[in-house]
Order: structure tokens, then C-alpha cells, then sequence
């Protein structure tokens, strides 16, 4: 369960919670008195990134393994004790077993990862609001600044349209870089 709260809690909890714990004076740095985290985290562009990329990750990483784990216990044991018996080790298993039998599995997180990383916008306008500079923002902070805040509408909507298509785009080549099996074009034939 403990595995699991980052990914239930909402993105703009998350990033209040590490605002508050990033903050030079009064943040868990300034507490402990350890000077390595008494940085301005979220003030410096090449910290601020990497602070944005860390969250995001922690609060992902939980979804994305239980799809893997899902996919991995669909592989059918009698494959690996098969490879066995023919003498083949356990680098030579994950990579004529255990890759290409999780192929939909990679399609599929790599599509909600890209997608999932072109509309984020509620952590980022929490936590850094595109900052400091531009050094995290991001085509949907950038559509919402348009639109709602300089109240330009037509660019904010060309923004929404391109999202859509880069989204559209990137998930159509993720599923062509996957291939088709002979299996799925027998069954859609029949």
C-alpha cells in the first residue's frame, strides 16, 4: 500500500507537499540542517527540471510497475522452463522470453507515458508555475497562460490542436514500432 500513496494522492497535493519540503528557510533542509538540500531547488532552471522530472517519476512509477508486473505474470511458466531444459541462462531468457512476450506491454506504457507527459500541467503549475524563466514549462502550461491569463484564445486553441496531434501522432508511431503478429491479422481476416 505505502508503494501506491504517491500515485492515489492528487498531482497538486504532491507538489505543495514537495514546495513546502524544497523551500530554502523553512523546508526540510533548513530543519535537519543539512546543507547539501538547503539549495533553492525550485529557483535554479537545471534544479527546478530536475525536481519536476523526480516527482512526476515518483508519482508514476508505482502505475507503470503494476502493468509491467501484470504483464510479466501472463508469460506462461512453461516458456521459461522450456528455455531451461534447451540450457539458455536468464540474460538469454529475458531477451527470447521476457521482451519480446511483454511487447504490448511496453506499446502500451510508452503510449500513457508520452501522453501522459504532453498534458501534464496541474504539478508543474503548482509547483514551479513554468519557472523559473521557462525552464519548466511545458504546451499545456503554455495553452492555460494563453488562454486563460493573457486571454488569447485563438493561440491557446492552436496549442490544444497541436497537443492533439503530436499525441495522436507519437501514439500511432509507438503502435507501428510494435509491429503486428501474424496471429491478429489471421483473427481480423477470419
Amino acid at each position: 500500500m505505502v508503494f501506491f500513496i504517491p500515485l492515489l494522492l492528487s498531482s497538486a497535493a504532491l507538489a505543495i507537499t514537495y514546495k513546502a519540503l524544497l523551500d530554502p528557510n523553512f523546508g526540510l533542509g533548513a530543519g535537519l540542517n543539512i546543507p547539501f538540500l538547503v539549495q533553492d531547488w525550485l529557483g535554479e532552471p537545471v534544479l527546478a527540471f530536475g525536481v519536476v522530472i523526480f516527482v512526476v517519476s515518483w508519482q508514476y512509477i508505482p502505475f507503470h510497475s503494476l502493468i509491467y508486473q501484470g504483464g510479466i505474470r501472463q508469460i506462461p511458466r512453461s516458456m521459461y522452463e522450456a528455455a531451461e531444459l534447451d540450457g539458455a541462462g536468464r540474460v538469454r531468457r529475458f531477451f527470447s522470453i521476457t521482451l519480446p512476450q511483454l511487447k504490448y506491454t511496453i506499446i502500451t506504457s510508452s503510449t500513457l507515458m508520452v501522453v501522459g507527459s504532453l498534458t501534464l500541467f496541474d504539478l508543474i503549475f503548482v509547483l514551479t508555475a513554468g519557472g523559473p524563466g521557462d525552464a519548466t514549462r511545458v504546451l499545456a502550461l503554455d495553452m492555460y497562460k494563453r488562454g486563460f491569463q493573457a486571454n488569447l484564445m485563438g493561440p491557446a486553441s492552436v496549442i490544444a490542436v497541436i497537443l492533439v496531434l503530436v499525441g495522436l501522432g507519437l501514439s500511432l508511431l509507438l503502435r507501428r514500432l510494435g509491429g503486428r503478429d501474424q496471429s491478429h491479422s489471421q483473427l481480423e481476416g477470419a
